[in-house]
């Protein structure tokens, strides 16, 4: 059963389609995937077992993007199943050019039209349980639950138990919370844990604040990885992290798939659509705003309340409800 997934493009958002891809490998006997998506999707989960062949798609460079989308799928040729967790035209035009029978996306206006089926599936759900439903549209046996995230990565294996931090948020600026908070909580368990700080090519300067701040408490048992993992490495460690302090991001969901208990700090996201999935230790730290979920990057009010009013005890207190 040959299948082809278009993945999503952020590394969280893949990372949630990878229950309803778990779906579809028992779902179809003998089932053969071939990946397509950003850089950082692929390189996340090409690493599955059945998983034939991952591609990164680079059609958007192209000076004509739909010459460049009909080339890539007449290379990848005709599938029994295509299905696209891209709500995205190109996406749309891909699966109908392999000439593919039977194909999958949430509706819109384009893949109504080029596609076999197009559930209309609301948002008023975790994304994972949207990503399963759309996957499993066409199979009567679903039961409507969703599996665990997974990743086939494995996890790295410290000496000590290692407490990893994420302050960054690759969306936007209004996801993140503060370095100075990050390191205020990373110092009240540096006792028990080695400390490591996490971030993507982007967030170097904010890691680097985050070293500033451990520095001024004196605390020296830290390593600054931002910047210096591909994703790879980077699923690695933090699959072998004992304990996990991130904002809304990619990091936060590869650290649900391993399992790591986690605090996670929401402020113009919806939390109920994007938390770690069927992480057995987690926790929430959010403040109920009136003006949050607002889905921006930047905070249109200028004030960034719904992270700012988000203090360290609050984080800390959370950490050691979750550890007991």
């Amino acid at each position: 059963m040959k299948i082809l997934v278009i993945l999503p493009n952020w590394l969280g958002d893949a990372v949630m389609a990878t229950p309803a891809i778990e779906l579809l490998s028992q779902h179809y006997h003998n089932a053969q995937f071939t990946f397509v998506g950003s850089y950082v999707s692929i390189e996340a989960l090409k690493y599955h077992p059945l998983c034939e062949k991952a591609i990164v798609d680079e059609t958007k460079k192209s000076s004509s993007r739909l010459l460049a989308t009909y080339k890539l799928a007449k290379e990848l040729g005709k599938f029994d199943l295509a299905v696209s967790f891209r709500n995205q035209i190109y996406s749309s035009l891909l699966l109908r050019f392999t000439n593919t029978v039977l194909t999958l996306a949430k509706a819109s206006w384009h893949s109504r039209l080029l596609l076999s089926h197009t559930p209309k599936i609301k948002a008023d759900r975790h994304l994972v349980e949207q990503y399963s439903k759309l996957a499993m549209v066409n199979c009567d046996s679903f039961n409507g639950t969703s599996k665990e995230l997974k990743l086939y990565i494995p996890a790295k294996e410290f000496e000590k138990q290692t407490l990893g931090i994420n302050a960054g948020a690759t969306y936007g600026s209004a996801k993140r919370w503060y370095p100075e908070r990050f390191a205020e909580v990373a110092a009240a368990f540096s006792n028990t844990y080695d400390i490591i700080i996490f971030g993507g090519p982007g967030e170097i300067e904010m890691a680097r604040d985050i070293e500033s701040s451990l520095k001024e408490l004196n605390i020296s048992n830290y390593t600054n990885l931002a910047g210096k993992t591909n994703i790879q490495e980077l699923c690695a460690n933090i699959g072998g992290c004992s304990l996990f302090i991130t904002n809304d991001s990619g990091p936060m969901h590869v650290a649900a798939a391993y399992q790591v208990p986690t605090v996670a700090i929401f402020g113009p996201t919806k939390h109920k659509e994007t938390s770690q999935w069927k992480n057995k230790k987690s926790e929430i730290v959010r403040h109920d705003l009136k003006c949050a979920p607002c889905m921006k990057r930047e905070c249109p009010l200028k004030h960034h309340d719904c992270m700012k009013g988000i203090m360290a005890f609050e984080v800390i207190e959370s950490v050691n409800k979750l550890l007991k």
